[in-house]
């Protein structure tokens, strides 16, 4: 406003345009207006401004710290630098971002070469970035790795606290604010992929002062439905944890030290979903998993129903063959039962003459055994009287 005002006297009036004096036949409109003050259109103010920064400031050397830092997918960078006493918005085309050597991340400390522009369409006044680099790291910032190396320190993000998701939960823990977009896509994704598990919410605010407190209420109060279910709900088995995405010091509730040991006490798995890909808090750090965005959060634990059906399909297909395959093994044993036992009359017959054979040897087999003892009876018979006659011979001999 005020450089708008300081530059006010070297702005070219709207009717010294060629455009303007062409139009002047019409009922006098310029003519009369310009009588009295210059009428500028609002095109030609902002040009008019643009041409006054450009002459008067340009080139600008600019220390700030980002905020806000965002890629575009055609390689355009945009952002905000800020101190304690304001900010300008910041865009980086693709040229000159592709020759940075580091990657700008919220909350940097830079200094950036750039020109100071007016972005005509919406008035805005914007710095045109040509090159930056590292100042030393912002006051944020530095917080958030002093406290983030503290807590590393006690054990809080280690791998080996991390669990792993249940498969199918019996009902699922949100935490977020009730007016935030991530609410929506969030319940969007689990009504689409698991509409029949329940979903329980714990609103908080995501941001500002008292959102690290409401945050840590809100899990608290799931934690206490983990247990058991209750009001014929079932038990909390994970919670989500998600807000959109924002400037450091939008997501700055989600590096609250209590909340961080607040997410670690969970008895369940804590799902965090905060901001963008790009973007990290302490939440982030000490969660079971962080998902790069909200939606994506629902999906790591939202097995879509489909791939459950699919796979009961498949399990039910295999019992069928099972019980089709054992059905058929007993047919077969029925049938080989069939052809042994079909006719009785000649398992009969064969049974018969068995017994008539073990008839025969009964009858027959004492008889046979007589007769073989008296012929040995007799054999002895006969070879007695020269048995003793030789017994006598030794036995005189011996006298």
């Amino acid at each position: 406003m005020l450089l708008v005002l300081n530059c006010y006297e070297t702005l070219t009036p709207v009717d010294e345009w060629p455009a303007a004096k062409a139009c002047r036949g019409w009922d006098g409109m310029f003519d009369t207006m310009s009588q009295d003050r210059a009428v500028w259109s609002v095109g030609a103010l902002c040009r008019a401004i643009a041409d006054t920064l450009q002459a008067r400031f340009n080139p600008v050397r600019v220390s700030g710290e980002i905020s806000g830092f965002s890629r575009a997918a055609s390689g355009h960078c945009y952002f905000s630098l800020k101190d304690d006493a304001g900010q300008l918005r910041c865009a980086m085309f693709r040229r000159a971002a592709m020759a940075l050597d580091f990657s700008p991340q919220d909350g940097e400390r830079v200094e950036v070469e750039a020109r100071l522009s007016l972005y005509e369409p919406r008035g805005d006044l914007q710095l045109v970035v040509e090159d930056m680099r590292r100042a030393g790291q912002g006051h944020l910032f530095e917080q958030f790795l002093k406290l983030k190396a503290r807590l590393e320190v006690q054990g809080l993000f280690d791998a080996a606290r991390k669990r792993t998701l249940p498969r199918m939960p019996r009902a699922i823990g949100l935490v977020t604010s009730t007016g935030a977009a991530a609410l929506h896509d969030v319940v969007t994704a689990l009504e689409r992929r698991v509409p029949h598990i329940p979903v329980l919410l714990a609103p908080a605010s995501v941001q500002g002062l008292q959102a690290p407190a409401e945050l840590v209420r809100a899990l608290q109060a799931l934690y206490a439905r983990t247990g058991t279910g209750a009001d014929g709900t079932p038990p909390v088995d994970v919670i989500l944890l998600v807000r959109g995405g924002g400037s450091i010091e939008d997501l700055w509730a989600f590096n609250d030290e209590q909340l961080v040991h607040t997410i670690a006490q969970s008895p369940v798995p804590v799902v965090c979903g905060v901001g963008h890909e790009t973007d990290f808090t302490l939440a982030d750090f000490v969660a079971d998993l962080r998902a790069p965005t909200p939606t994506a959060a629902a999906e790591l634990v939202a097995q879509p129903r489909d791939v459950w059906l699919n796979l009961f399909d498949g399990i039910e297909q295999r019992l069928q063959e099972a019980v089709l395959r054992q059905l058929e093994r007993q047919r077969q044993r029925l049938d080989r039962a069939a052809r042994q036992w079909g006719r009785p009359s000649e398992l009969m017959a064969r049974q018969g003459v068995y017994l008539s054979g073990l008839a025969q040897r009964l009858k027959l087999g004492p008889r046979h055994a007589l007769l073989w003892r008296r012929q040995q009876l007799e054999r002895l018979a006969l070879q007695w009287p020269q048995v003793l006659a030789q017994q006598l011979a030794s036995l005189l001999a011996w006298l």
